[in-house]
């Protein structure tokens, strides 16, 4: 039996974030020419993610504003290419370029829509929601953007809640909203200790996304020991969500 309420996480699991952010690095650095332009793809794309993912949860911990945050990505990228960055207006400015080519390539993975869609047939009064570690305004643009908003009912946004995944309070606070206990939810996230093991330990049905295929031994096996079920893509959500746990 499907759960009365399907949770998604939005970044890399409904939504191509990761896609959409080598999209735009390649085209920030070629529009802005130089030696950033002319810099290892590869080696650069990969300082992006990094960056974005240190400060990011920076961010998330409480260290930095949501903006300080996208200023000490900035700062940290062009930092190598002499590049100043120092006055925050400037910071802004430079990242609010970059966010131009991000949004130029926003878009739902293939399998978003047709999952969504099986679900239902399956369970008719199914409802869709989402968690989010981030800024609700922000991902609601992308749903909006995408055409994904008419199709999740609430979205959950940890900057609203206070607390960010894998916190128990944030799986428990979208169960309340939707009315439902948290045994009759589910969760479907693209990383396995914030996402599928944080919804189990609250009481969720966690599901990892692992769309590469890249699950560890180990991984694994924490998995199964906190009742999670490991999908490759969201169209095996319906068997995974069936099994009996």
């Amino acid at each position: 039996m499907i759960p009365a309420v399907v949770l998604f996480d939005l970044d890399d699991t409904l939504f191509a974030h990761s896609r959409a952010v080598a999209s735009g690095v390649a085209a920030y650095r070629a529009a802005h020419g130089g030696a950033l332009a002319a810099a290892d793809d590869a080696v650069e794309l990969a300082r992006w993610y990094a960056l974005e993912e240190h400060h990011y949860h920076r961010y998330l911990a409480g260290e930095l504003d949501y903006r300080e945050q996208r200023r000490h990505r900035a700062r940290g990228f062009v930092e190598p290419f002499g590049l100043d960055l120092s006055n925050d207006v400037d910071a802004d400015d430079w990242f609010g370029r970059y966010l131009v080519q991000y949004e130029r390539a926003w878009e739902l993975y293939d399998d978003t829509l047709p999952a969504l869609d099986t679900l239902q047939e399956l369970r008719p009064d199914v409802r869709f929601g989402v968690i989010t570690n981030a800024e609700l305004p922000f991902q609601r643009s992308k749903m909006d953007a995408t055409g994904l908003a008419t199709r999740i009912e609430l979205t959950i946004a940890s900057g609203d809640v206070g607390v960010a995944k894998p916190h128990p309070r944030i799986f428990q606070f979208a169960c309340q909203q939707f009315g439902v206990e948290p045994r009759d939810a589910a969760y479907v996230g693209d990383r396995l200790e914030t996402d599928a093991i944080g919804a189990a330990g609250a009481g969720l049905t966690g599901v990892w996304l692992d769309r590469k295929g890249a699950a560890t031994d180990d991984e694994k096996a924490r998995a199964a020991a906190s009742g999670v079920r490991i999908v490759a893509g969201l169209g095996d959500l319906p068997t995974a969500l069936s099994i009996q746990a």
